[in-house]
């Protein structure tokens, strides 16, 4: 039974001339679908070799890699890529490397797509090809540092303007606050200037009336006086009849107002009278 197994298994592991020949048409259909842009038929009989048929051939994995990749099956590429980058076949592996460099060049991966471009100059220092886009991609780094260098200049710009700008606003707005306090300053003096001179104004003519007022009186009482001296003068035996009757000249004064109030009372009541109408049913007498 031994014997039997060994039989088999140096059977399988033999170059079956069979084997080579349907290996050599798959890769003969695969390359041309390829040069024919049928990427797809490519991709399947490359992955019927490296895959199914387990022909453990980097060049084969590459040319898989390469119909993915014209595809735009960048997931499945870049897995393929990988395979062959991991292979010990020092030009391949620089070609796969420098594919990877190649899908890795976009703004936010730079670092990394630099990062496979000198690993494939490191598998193979004469591929030309991955140097350029390695000193390309490079370039780039440097350019986009720049970039952000100016916009983060930019950005400080911007902030110190609108800091100035805010600095200016409030300076302004002091200053018309100061004003605006000056202003109600000004104001209030004139008011308080105002309301002191309506005062002044209002003071003196209280002065005025107050002058006239006594002036009234100083004059009824000259008047009073120049009464009273004319009546003197027009009966000089007054004096005489007044001390004959025990009555001083303050009271007899006294009397005589007296008098002359119930006189004009008396005056205004017939006045009044005189202006009522009269009932024109009754005589006027």
């Amino acid at each position: 039974m031994k014997l039997i197994w060994i039989l088999l298994t140096l059977s399988i592991l033999s170059s079956d001339p069979s084997e080579i020949a349907r290996n050599n048409r798959i890769k003969k259909k695969a390359s041309t679908a390829f040069q024919n842009g049928q990427y797809d038929v490519a991709a399947q009989n490359y992955a019927l070799l490296y895959d199914s048929l387990g022909v453990d051939d980097p060049a084969i994995g590459l040319n898989l890699a390469h119909s993915y990749y014209a595809m735009q099956d960048t997931a499945n590429a870049k897995l393929a890529y990988q395979n062959v980058a991991a292979s010990d076949d020092k030009k391949l592996k620089s070609i796969a490397y420098q594919q990877l460099g190649v899908m890795s060049k976009k703004p936010k991966s730079l670092q990394e797509s630099l990062q496979y471009l000198k690993a494939a100059l490191k598998a193979d220092p004469m591929n030309e090809g991955a140097r350029y886009d390695y000193e390309v991609v490079k370039k780039m780094i440097e350019e986009q540092k720049k970039q952000d260098q100016n916009k983060d200049d930019q950005n400080k710009d911007d902030k110190n303007k609108e800091d100035q700008n805010k600095d200016q606003d409030q300076k302004n707005k002091d200053k018309q606050d100061q004003q605006n306090q000056d202003q109600n300053k000004d104001q209030q003096k004139e008011d308080e200037q105002s309301k002191d001179q309506e005062q002044q104004n209002q003071d003196e003519q209280k002065q005025d009336k107050e002058g006239e007022e006594k002036k009234d009186q100083q004059k009824e009482g000259e008047e009073e006086q120049n009464e009273d001296e004319q009546e003197q003068q027009a009966n000089p035996d007054t004096k005489q009849k007044l001390e004959e009757m025990n009555i001083s000249e303050e009271k007899a004064k006294m009397i005589l107002e007296a008098m002359r109030n119930n006189e004009i009372q008396y005056i205004q009541q017939q006045k009044r009278k005189a202006s009522k109408p009269q009932d024109s049913g009754k005589p006027d007498w």
